[in-house]
């Protein structure tokens, strides 16, 4: 990553240093924030994510986050699937609340816009209570044809 893509934190005493933050960071701030709220069923993420994850390489916590910092100004789209039953309002306004919260506590930043973007509603596994062997049963014994 190209070093002027990094975030520069204003500092009490800048005869110290500076302090840069990575962008990556910030996303995985952020995703473990979302991730981490009631009704949250995954985050999005790419086709390669998903590989990676079923093939049980490392998990990648920043996916599904996207940010636009210009002007001293930080924009984080959160793209999610929630669990159906869910009330959509109220999980997304939970999202914007801890995201904004561990950015400002973790890092000091500001966030001006913490955008919900919920890409699907995940139902409920179900499973399958039909015999392999006796397909019909079920209609057999209650009576139906």
């Amino acid at each position: 990553m190209a070093e002027d893509t990094n975030i520069i934190l204003h500092s009490n005493d800048p005869e110290l240093g500076k302090i840069e933050i990575a962008p990556n960071v910030l996303e995985i701030i952020a995703g473990v924030a979302a991730s981490q709220i009631d009704g949250v069923n995954r985050m999005r993420g790419s086709f390669t994510n998903s590989v990676n994850e079923l093939l049980g390489r490392r998990k990648e916590h920043g996916k599904g986050v996207n940010l636009t910092y210009t002007d001293e100004e930080l924009t984080v789209d959160v793209y999610v699937y929630l669990n159906y039953g869910v009330s959509v309002p109220k999980v997304a306004l939970e999202i914007q609340s801890q995201v904004e919260q561990q950015l400002l506590f973790m890092t000091g930043l500001k966030v001006t816009e913490v955008n919900v973007h919920v890409q699907g509603v995940i139902p409920e596994k179900t499973t399958s209570t039909v015999d392999p062997n006796n397909p019909f049963a079920d209609e057999e014994e209650n009576g139906e044809d």
